[in-house]
């Protein structure tokens, strides 16, 4: 299961999914109204859409592992895992709105939100591989 090189960048996609709860994306003052302006870190926890979408990303990954006898559906999550990772990078984005303008800025841990379409689509990339493969061997039969 592991041998594959998709099993990896499917699970290297879930653990960071995992660090997206934990670590910060952005860190700067939010103002809200009626209370004074206070430094805030946006996490996935910050927003209950993120959080959904994080915790679908990391099943889907975790999920997608395991289905390494059914290429064509693995694929297809692939693809799914991709388009909610973006999804979560708009919404990451859309928060950063929330905070005060020039007071803020990006953290280093916000490399963890890129880097899961990145792969989601090398894993992809290595399952549409593998599924020529069967192809071009099912018709040397």
């Amino acid at each position: 299961m592991l041998q594959r090189m998709q099993s990896v960048w499917l699970l290297l996609a879930a653990i960071d999914a995992v660090l997206t709860i934990k670590f910060s994306f952005y860190s700067g003052n939010m103002e809200v109204p009626g209370q004074p302006v206070s430094f805030q870190y946006l996490t996935a926890t910050f927003s209950i859409w993120i959080l959904i979408v994080t915790i679908a990303i990391t099943c889907i990954a975790a999920i997608d592992i395991f289905l390494y006898k059914n290429r064509k559906l693995q694929g297809r999550l692939a693809i799914l895992g991709i388009l909610l990772s973006l999804l979560n990078i708009f919404l990451y984005l859309q928060q950063i709105h929330r905070f005060v303008e020039n007071q803020g800025s990006h953290t280093i841990t916000s490399v963890f939100v890129f880097v899961i379409p990145i792969f989601f689509f090398l894993a992809w990339r290595g399952i549409y591989r593998d599924q020529k493969l069967v192809k071009s061997l099912d018709r040397l039969r």
